[in-house]
């Protein structure tokens, strides 16, 4: 309910008096002018005989950050609260996030400040999934209510709940600030600003430590056997052996913007990675960069961007003296010339929607003279956000392109694009900068709502914010990350055709033994490995780098661990040990029957258990599994050791990879299951234990077991 005396009302009500504040503040010159016109517009605004007032959050709203929920006449009452009106993954409420993260490093909310952010799942479907939500969360009602049509809006209220400010867009900064300030000194001179506490209660120290953290892309070194990863969330860079062994680890754990040697260099949530020739080039996505990374000489440098977000939408300058913004990724090219070299850095600016290119040599673009080398310049867009393509392509649109993959062999010859906000697939004609639909979206340049879960051909398939697409020579066909989806497409350019390679649609981390019966949740990129053997796909959300092995039709999970002569600048975050449960003596003893593994391959182990008839699993009690070597504890590490078991009817798979350098040829693996179960009354509840023993014979000559291992006991 509303405060007493107050009015309901839409954000309509703040415009006429508003309109008069912001054009007086055009003629003003001195910030002392500007600080007395916002002065001067509260003591008119807080005059009225009714507050504009902000609703009351509704029950039963789900809140992250917070210790419990807060209502706006009881938490709030005594603050200035900035409400931040988004919509997840939106590049343009991305961008407002560092003017609001300065704010709080300016006001705490001892100083009577407090920020809540409000999200709408307007616009995708899986946005409306509360695990995909990382900040505090309401509902679409009171976007309703007070009548907020644009993400990202910003409403600043004061310490009765009313409302006084809204700024609508992006790159507001002075003025969020000059509003803030003003507000906060108008009430404390009043004795209306209460500094007491709220609860906080970070979501993310609820996360279990991990390897990774919310991981963007992951590339191949085609020369060495190793793997570039974008560990987001660490704002690192790991290079890593295909075992999983770390080789580097560069910037992290905390975000940072510094050239340097590997001990002092930093990131800030990086995405796209491209490595060649011991040169690794990064979309350092949050500090606007393209940074270079030389594993020789173990150093961090800038090539393109000057640190803060830029609005150039042509470029053409060095690239270190041109601003851009928030790039997403990254992939090498070449200029066309009749001698084949990678030449040019092509780079996904999300944040204007635009596809640029960074020349790594002196050479032409499409339509273009001949550019020295280290230009930095737009290639493709126009910079308004649509699905429009053309056959020039400055008129083309794009809306947040997010992943970029190369086909420069012919008939292709050009670049695929996920166009994540469109829900498409692109292409650009590396002959000519042709801009043509592949597939997702609509005809209609303007709707970027036309997103979906369907197989299709061009038009009639569906996509849902796709974040990262691979291109296989080999077959001729193109992987796409179909992140909101939660799922890996597969895409004939020759037939416009797509369809569900993997995933359920479910964001559960199940990896199953086939394609269809595995999970992701929010994959962010992908890459093809291995002669087009091997899909590596960042499963982002799942903190995981997931294989698939495109002959077997197999998934398994990619340990990461560190070994003493790993190159690591902070901590390497690892789970924490757990202490296994100690099986029953009752337990059944099983010896299996030896199997053979080369190094590298991932071994699958299924559970086939069935309990006593009338039985089911004890409620609130977690039966688990766990797997030992005793004496032989180098098979495991960097690896899930445990799990539960939630239901029987869906039993776990268990992934073991033999490292590629193993340092004994024979070796038992154990793995242990304890189920606690009762009668279906519940009148009776007993723990029973199982401990299977499975011989490995590792062996390069030999062909490996394919086939899972089932693990079979009756209770």
């Amino acid at each position: 309910m509303a405060a007493p005396g107050s009015r309901g009302c839409s954000l309509a009500g703040l415009l006429p008096a508003q309109t008069s504040l912001e054009y007086a503040l055009l003629d003003a010159v001195t910030p002392q002018e500007k600080d007395g016109l916002v002065y001067q517009y509260l003591q008119k605004v807080d005059g009225w005989e009714q507050d504009l007032s902000v609703p009351e959050f509704p029950e039963g709203l789900e809140w992250l950050n917070t210790e419990a929920p807060i209502s706006v006449y009881k938490d709030l009452c005594g603050k200035v609260v900035v409400l931040d009106f988004f919509t997840y993954c939106c590049i343009n409420c991305i961008h407002l996030l560092p003017d609001l993260h300065a704010l709080e490093h300016t006001y705490s909310d001892k100083d009577g400040l407090l920020i809540v952010g409000v999200h709408s799942g307007q616009v995708f479907q899986m946005k409306k999934s509360w695990d995909n939500i990382k900040s505090a969360v309401l509902h679409a009602s009171l976007w309703q209510e007070l009548e907020v049509s644009c993400w990202p809006t910003l409403v600043i209220l004061g310490p009765r709940g009313n409302m006084l400010f809204s700024l609508i867009g992006e790159g507001h900064k002075d003025k969020l600030f000059l509003y803030t300030s003003i507000t906060l000194k108008y009430y404390k001179d009043r004795g209306q600003i209460r500094d007491h506490k709220i609860g906080i209660k970070l979501y993310k120290d609820s996360l279990p430590s991990s390897p990774l953290l919310f991981p963007g892309k992951v590339t191949v070194d085609q020369v060495i056997n190793r793997l570039v990863i974008a560990d987001t969330g660490h704002h690192r860079i790991l290079v890593i052996w295909k075992n999983g062994q770390i080789q580097y680890s560069i910037g992290g754990p905390n975000p940072g913007r510094k050239d340097g040697m590997f001990s002092e260099a930093t990131f800030n949530s990086p995405q796209g990675v491209a490595i060649m020739n011991n040169i690794i080039y990064v979309a350092d996505t949050e500090n606007h960069l393209i940074r270079k990374i030389d594993l020789q000489a173990e150093k961090v440098s800038t090539v393109a961007g000057i640190g803060i977000q830029g609005t150039d939408k042509e470029g053409g300058a060095e690239g270190e003296q041109q601003p851009i913004s928030s790039p997403w990724d990254v992939t090498f090219g070449t200029s066309g010339s009749e001698v084949q070299r990678d030449d040019i850095l092509w780079i996904a600016m999300a944040g204007t929607h635009q596809i640029w290119a960074l020349l790594l040599d002196s050479c032409k673009l499409p339509k273009k003279n001949e550019l020295k080398k280290g230009t930095c310049l737009r290639f493709a867009g126009s910079g308004n956000e649509e699905n429009r393509n053309n056959a020039y392509p400055h008129k083309a649109g794009f809306a947040q392109p997010s992943g970029l993959s190369l086909a420069s062999e012919e008939p292709w010859n050009c670049l695929f694009v996920a166009d994540s906000e469109s829900s498409t697939v692109r292409t650009i004609s590396l002959k000519d900068g042709a801009v043509k639909h592949l597939v997702g979206g609509e005809r209609d340049p303007t709707n970027l709502f036309a997103f979906g879960d369907a197989d299709g051909v061009g038009i009639n398939a569906k996509l849902q914010h796709p974040l990262g697409v691979a291109w296989d020579n080999k077959r001729n066909l193109l992987y796409v990350a179909d992140s909101y989806n939660h799922k890996i497409k597969i895409v004939d350019p020759k037939t416009k055709s797509c369809t569900t390679l993997a995933g359920t649609g479910n964001t559960d981390n199940v990896t199953g033994s086939s394609f269809t019966e595995s999970t992701f949740n929010e994959p962010g990129g992908l890459c093809i490995g291995e002669n087009g053997q091997l899909l590596y796909v960042a499963d982002t959300n799942n903190h995981q780098i997931k294989v698939m092995d495109l002959e077997t039709k197999t998934i398994s999970v990619l340990p990461i661990f560190r070994s003493a002569s790993s190159v690591v600048d902070g901590p390497v975050l690892g789970e924490t040990q757990k202490t296994l449960p100690k099986l029953p003596k009752s337990a059944a003893s099983i010896r299996l029957s030896p199997v053979t593994a080369r190094p590298g391959q991932t071994l699958q182990f299924k559970l086939r258990l069935d309990l006593p008839s009338g039985t089911k699993l004890t409620e609130g009690v977690p039966s688990c599994w766990f797997v030992t070597a005793e004496g032989n504890e180098w098979l495991l590490q960097g690896q899930t050791p445990s799990g539960e078991i939630e239901s029987m009817s869906s039993q776990p798979t268990i992934s073991l990879q033999v490292p590629g350098h193993c340092l004994s040829l024979d070796a038992v693996v154990c793995v242990s299951v304890l189920l606690y179960y009762c009668s279906a009354d519940s009148g009776a509840c007993m723990m029973q234990g199982v401990l299977f023993r499975q011989p490995l014979q590792i062996s390069d000559t030999q062909q490996g077991c394919a086939a899972p291992v089932e693990l079979r006991h009756v209770f």
